[in-house]
């Protein structure tokens, strides 16, 4: 289940330095051998404390992460969306990812230039903003056109279709992304299927020097950007890009040395993989043994089934159970003989959801 956010930023906000931090981070190849890296493409594994309590007890031969991909989106500047910078070409590739992570500066540095001239964030973000309601009042625009008879000759579907995207419009004109636009569960379903720019979840980043990262609270640029987010339900996450670079050339043990001396609890790249992961709904399951413990992403609200099909999609087509325990009782008793005894492995349908957490077996025949 790839899944992918793009990075999005003005020039000289601290964009490419993050996604240096990304790359320098990204998992060895060897662990995925079916995925074909690209250069604007890195591939974290996504933190998680579990995997190490299961490595320590079963110790496997491998240890494999759930990972997140981030794609560098390069080329936005004002006027992108007439094809300003590479224009259309970051719009392909924004398109194509399932959240956006929006990187701003909020630090003053006289020898780093702005491009538009100053410091502020807010401006900086609605004119990316901007830009992509621009192209979604495009696709919005060449929507209408295609439909517009068919609703005027009571094709009621094409009715019901043309009421939502004549919402869409105007607001879209007005700069207002669609993800702050109120709408009907039943104009949802239609706008899945336009590719809308502003209707992707969003994380903004705010990016603080070295000196204000261990406080962003004191950062007024930061509580700008953080009340911005609030405003539309999205996440807002303070970082310092040139710490996360310096960070992602440790190893373990002189990363926690450096926050710890930092006073930082955890990474800035610790905190936007797991904002991104559980922002677009996902949660993981694990598979567990002295070979390979390894965790899996699943989607929330997914049947066993669906999730045995993750894995291969021979166990999704030739499900018959599900044996499952939590991590929690795994916790409490150390032991897959103990959660027998305390009957805690449960045996799961074709309708059992699985739950974050879930340790499971999968039984199948094909």
């Amino acid at each position: 289940m790839a899944l992918t956010a793009g990075i999005v930023g003005l020039p000289n906000v601290g964009k490419s330095t993050l996604f240096n931090a990304i790359t320098n981070s990204q998992v060895l190849a060897e662990n995925y051998p079916f995925a074909t890296i690209q250069p604007n493409v890195g591939i974290v594994e996504v933190p998680d404390h579990r995997m190490e309590d299961f490595t320590e007890y079963y110790k496997p031969k491998k240890t494999i992460y759930t990972t997140f991909e981030f794609t560098d989106i390069a080329g936005l500047v004002k006027g992108a969306s007439r094809g300003e910078g590479l224009g259309n070409q970051f719009l392909a590739n924004i398109r194509q990812t399932d959240a956006i992570v929006h990187v701003v500066r909020c630090f003053d540095d006289d020898n780093i230039e702005h491009v538009e001239g100053s410091v502020d964030p807010i401006r900086d973000i609605e004119v990316i903003n901007m830009e992509l309601c621009l192209a979604d009042l495009e696709t919005v625009e060449n929507r209408i056109g295609r439909i517009a008879k068919k609703a005027k000759a009571k094709d009621a579907e094409a009715k019901k279709e043309l009421d939502c995207l004549e919402k869409l419009k105007p607001a879209l004109e007005a700069g207002t992304p669609v993800r702050r636009i109120e709408l009907e569960d039943s104009d949802l379903d239609y706008i899945k299927g336009y590719g809308l720019l502003t209707a992707k979840p969003v994380i903004y980043v705010a990016n603080l020097s070295d000196a204000e990262i261990s406080e962003p609270d004191e950062n007024d640029y930061y509580q700008k950007v953080k009340a911005y987010a609030a405003e539309e339900n999205s996440e807002c996450i303070a970082i310092c890009a040139k710490i996360e670079e310096e960070l992602s050339g440790l190893d373990a043990a002189e990363k926690k040395e450096f926050l710890e001396e930092l006073s930082i609890p955890e990474s800035g790249l610790d905190q936007i993989i797991t904002a991104a992961y559980h922002l677009l709904g996902l949660r993981t399951f694990f598979t567990v043994g002295e070979p390979e413990c390894r965790a899996w992403t699943f989607r929330d609200g997914m049947k066993a089934p669906q999730c045995a099909g993750i894995i291969h999609s021979d166990f999704e087509r030739g499900f018959i159970k599900a044996e499952i325990y939590s991590y929690e009782d795994f916790m409490q008793y150390h032991s897959e003989v103990a959660l027998r005894e305390h009957g805690l492995i449960r045996q799961e349908g074709k309708e059992y959801r699985m739950k974050d957490g879930d340790v499971v077996y999968f039984k199948f025949n094909v």
